[in-house]
């Protein structure tokens, strides 16, 4: 199921929640933007974690409120990249809400610019 491209390099199943119900949830916007990172990087990016329902949120000890129960947020990787590296391009290509963590970069479409260390 949700094996449909969505974008150029994205199919849907990628957003999808980890918990094994194929339930997913995606902001068009957060597609566009994520479409446009990976044009500029021109290297895949990997979806750690995109929809959460709030159940598999909570069981992840994910934020109260956070935008991956929204399809608002992903955490990604990209090989070769420091997610240092990978915050610094994805602010230049939109993204309002990034937190820098040690193997991955949390990217979203927050309304207020916010940028924090995990």
């Amino acid at each position: 199921m949700n094996n449909i491209q969505i974008s150029k390099n994205f199919k849907l199943k990628e957003f999808q929640c980890k918990d094994g119900s194929q339930l997913v949830k995606i902001d068009s916007e957060l597609l566009h933007k994520l479409q446009k990172l990976r044009d500029s990087i021109g290297k895949p990016i990997i979806i750690n974690s995109g929809y959460r329902t709030p159940e598999y949120n909570k069981k992840v000890g994910g934020a109260k409120n956070s935008h991956h129960m929204k399809g608002q947020a992903v955490d990604i990787r990209i090989s070769g990249l420091k997610p240092e590296e990978i915050a610094k391009i994805a602010e230049k290509v939109g993204f309002t809400g990034i937190g820098i963590y040690r193997n991955f970069t949390h990217l979203d479409i927050r309304p207020v610019k916010t940028k924090w260390y995990g």
